[in-house]
Formats: structure tokens, C-alpha cells, sequence
């Protein structure tokens, strides 16, 4: 029986060293695709600000009756990239901006707190450094939400209207079951190379999208190795629940709001996932149910398009 024991423990061993062999390898590989896909980081567009002491960066095109500032929802690799399926639509008559957090896309990390008035802060005062003044339709995702809302709450004036694409609200996260556990794995699976081995289309949708080039998906799976859930963007995750008390402490902002609400986010507790941002606003926006994943503004760009502008033409 000992000796049967001992072939087992050795047997384990074996299959643990093995293990720690194959991830050593695959971080030593992953570390020089990094190195090699370095020259697509340093093509940088937009513009540059500096923030702080940092930079942050600020893309914009098109001119015309409204202004859009897109806020990216938590994680995402490459803003800049992540909403042209929709960008480019809403831009050939008007005028878009997309901001990119300290941690995100081009922008520089950054220690400075993630909590909602230091991040807004840093938000204005890039595109104020950008020249794109308010006021502003803000399109946020996901967990910008709170960003958008907070904005709206704290300087109605800057925002004409909010059209969130498949935001958390004040509720969202009783449902979601949030574990920075799971944050946890994903920041450290990734500086593994581990997700370099998964399809990079599961990790940035946009990638799925014709809207973007060969180069530019390139571009965006080059982003999403090197600093996806990087220390600044794991800041953010340990603040959200403060964040979103902020959100739930300044009650409902009075600009219109137009929810697009995705069926494919929740599909285990869809019928609550749609329910809550109609409880949160008491039924006085406007929302439209996709039969769609969570990045809306990537599956859904056309739909989004053509109700954002039927939405402010009713303002």
C-alpha cells in the first residue's frame, strides 16, 4: 500500500512539474509575441492629452448637430476600436469622441483612485484639452454606466442625453453576482499568455466586426495581450461597488435616457436584467430590447444608429 502511495505521489509530481513547465514556456513566449507586437501599440491614434502628469488619449471625427462621447465598459482592450461598428455610423453627421481611461487603449496606467469623481474629472479635462466641448450625448457600456449616470448627475448641462448600451444602473449588480475573484484569474491568466491559446473574438468582440480593418484587429488582439486587467484597470474593479453607491446616493438624473438592453448578457435572468433599468428610471426613459450579446454597439451598430437618431430628434 506504501509503495503504491508513493507512485501516486510521484505520479502527481510529475504531472505538477509538467504543469509549471508549460506555463513557464507559455509566459516565455507570450513575453516575446509581446515584444514583437510592440510596434502596433506605438501606432497610436487620436489625440494625446496630458492628464495629471499622464497621458491619456482622445479620438474624434466627424462634424455636425450633436457631439457623442463613447465611455468603454470595464476590461475593454482597445476603446478607440471597440465602438467603431457605431462611430463611424453616428459620425458622418455628427461629431464623436471616444475617451480612453488611464489603463485603457492607448492612454498611459496610472495610480491615480478610481473612483467616480477622480475619473470624471480626468474624462472632462481631456476633452477640454481635445477641444471638444459639451454639450455631450454620451453613449456608455457596461459598467461605464455609472460613469454616465454620475456624469449626468453631477453637470446635467454638459449632458444633452444618455444612450447606454447595455449599462449597469443602480440593482444591476444584485443580479450579476460580482466576484473580484473572477477579475482576479482573468489579470493573472493574462500576464500567462494563457489567452493568447482562446479566440481572441470572445475576448474583444469588435473583432468580429467588418467595421474594422485586418490591421486594426491586429491592433486591438495586440492591446488585449499586453494590458488587459493591467493594475489600473483592476483599481477600478476594486472601487466598483463604492462607485456604484455614489451612483445609487445621487438618484436619478433629469436627462433623457434611452436604454438599449441586450436578451444574450444575462440570459439565465434575462427578464430581470431587462426589468431593472425600468425600475431604476421608474419607466420614464425610453428602452429598446436587443436580441443580442453584450457588446450591443457591435452586433447591433445599424439598430443603434438609426434609434439613437429617432431619439434625438424628439428632444
Amino acid at each position: 500500500m506504501k509503495k503504491i502511495c508513493k507512485r501516486i505521489g510521484i505520479a502527481l509530481l510529475i504531472f505538477l512539474l509538467i504543469d509549471i513547465l508549460a506555463i513557464a514556456g507559455l509566459f516565455v513566449w507570450h513575453r516575446s509575441k509581446c515584444k514583437a507586437e510592440q510596434p502596433l501599440l506605438e501606432q497610436k491614434i487620436g489625440t494625446p492629452v496630458t492628464v495629471d502628469g499622464k497621458t491619456m488619449y482622445v479620438y474624434s471625427e466627424g462634424e455636425g448637430a450633436h457631439t457623442f462621447v463613447f465611455l468603454s465598459g470595464f476590461g475593454t482592450a482597445s476603446p478607440i476600436y471597440d465602438f467603431k461598428p457605431l462611430y463611424t455610423k453616428l459620425s458622418t453627421d455628427n461629431r464623436i469622441a471616444v475617451v480612453e481611461k488611464f489603463g485603457y487603449g492607448f492612454s498611459d496606467d496610472s495610480d491615480s483612485p478610481r473612483d467616480l469623481a477622480t475619473m470624471l474629472s480626468q474624462k472632462r479635462a481631456a476633452l477640454t484639452g481635445a477641444g471638444i466641448e459639451a454639450p455631450y450625448v454620451l453613449v456608455p457600456h457596461s459598467a461605464s454606466g455609472m460613469e454616465a449616470l454620475y456624469w449626468a448627475q453631477q453637470y446635467p448641462d454638459e449632458v444633452e442625453a444618455i444612450a447606454a448600451s447595455d449599462i449597469v444602473v443602480p440593482g444591476s449588480f444584485a443580479l450579476q453576482n460580482m466576484s473580484l475573484s473572477a477579475d482576479k484569474i482573468m489579470a493573472a491568466i493574462s500576464r500567462c499568455g494563457i489567452t493568447r491559446l482562446l479566440d481572441i473574438r470572445s475576448i474583444e468582440p469588435c473583432t468580429k466586426s467588418d467595421a474594422l480593418t485586418d490591421d486594426e484587429k491586429k491592433t486591438v488582439a495586440a492591446i488585449s495581450y499586453a494590458r488587459k486587467n493591467n493594475p489600473t484597470v483592476m483599481n477600478e474593479a476594486y472601487m466598483c461597488q463604492q462607485n456604484m453607491q455614489t451612483v445609487t446616493d445621487g438618484g436619478v438624473p433629469d436627462v433623457p435616457m434611452l436604454f438599449f438592453i441586450s436578451d444574450g448578457y444575462m440570459p439565465e435572468n434575462n427578464a430581470a436584467w431587462h426589468k431593472v433599468p425600468r425600475d431604476y428610471t421608474n419607466h420614464e426613459a425610453e428602452y429598446i430590447d436587443l436580441p443580442c450579446g453584450h457588446y450591443c454597439h457591435v452586433e447591433e451598430a445599424d439598430r443603434m444608429n438609426t434609434e439613437i437618431r429617432r431619439f434625438l430628434d424628439t428632444l
